[in-house]
């Protein structure tokens, strides 16, 4: 296997055949090329899109096992991208290049998803706005608590990371939330956060917070149109439960 930042050696007592084994590692990775480019979605198992997103920073030796590692370590590629940079280079092989590549690609998923929601109407866009929160929240570690705000078409204009924590009175305080959508203009917001447990089913305190936000918001003028609750289970909307 090579060490992180393809600092591996061949050596192990015998005289390798470098031209041989560097002949079969761009082989599989020409392979591999060919497959990500001609196939469909499929064309990669999760292990071998890991394999090739470590090519770049690992530019000679056998990055499958490595791959292989992260996914028994993160149990699925979504956990892999989204874990923290310091924490992936705890694996044999990954180094900061590697957890950087990785990082990179989080990244330009989270934009991708967001760039589907920003301009339109949020309640037109319900799935694309669903993506892009399951990308961004459903595998934190910790609990994150967001508000989005919308303006009077219901298009995004503000999307507030409030804080880390559970969502109580301690975290998020439905008086600040108003005056905020104040602040920036809101005629209606969208309260999300992530249980890292990752089912979605909201709590009593979830419950409780929303109604009394949802309350507040109505003596102002400020509709509140759900609460998102993301989680690795997938999501619950507390206004489709009749919550709100």
């Amino acid at each position: 296997m090579p060490e992180a930042e393809d600092t591996f050696s061949f050596l192990d007592g015998a005289v390798p055949d470098f031209d041989a084994g560097k002949a079969a590692g761009d082989g599989h990775r020409a392979r591999l090329r060919q497959r990500l480019l001609t196939g469909g979605a499929e064309a990669l198992a999760d292990y071998e899109v890991l394999e090739y997103l470590l090519f770049a920073a690992i530019p000679r030796g056998n990055t499958k096992p490595i791959a292989k590692a992260l996914l028994a370590q993160y149990g699925s590629l979504a956990g892999v991208l989204n874990a923290d940079p310091k924490a992936l280079q705890r694996v044999k092989g990954v180094g900061e290049n590697s957890a950087a590549a990785l990082k990179a690609v989080a990244l330009a998923a989270r934009r991708m998803a967001r760039g589907e929601i920003m301009g339109r109407p949020v309640l037109g866009s319900w799935q694309a706005l669903i993506d892009y929160l399951t990308t961004d929240m459903a595998h934190l570690t910790v609990e994150r608590v967001r508000v989005l705000y919308l303006d009077t078409k219901n298009r995004l204009i503000d999307d507030h990371h409030v804080g880390d924590g559970s969502i109580d009175e301690a975290a998020i305080h439905p008086r600040e939330v108003i005056r905020r959508a104040m602040d920036v203009g809101a005629s209606a917001m969208i309260l999300v956060h992530n249980h890292p447990s990752g089912s979605p089913e909201p709590s009593r305190a979830d419950i409780q917070i929303t109604q009394r936000i949802a309350e507040a918001g109505r003596h102002m003028g400020v509709t509140v149109h759900d609460h998102v609750i993301i989680g690795r289970e997938g999501h619950t909307s507390l206004r489709a439960k009749g919550l709100i």
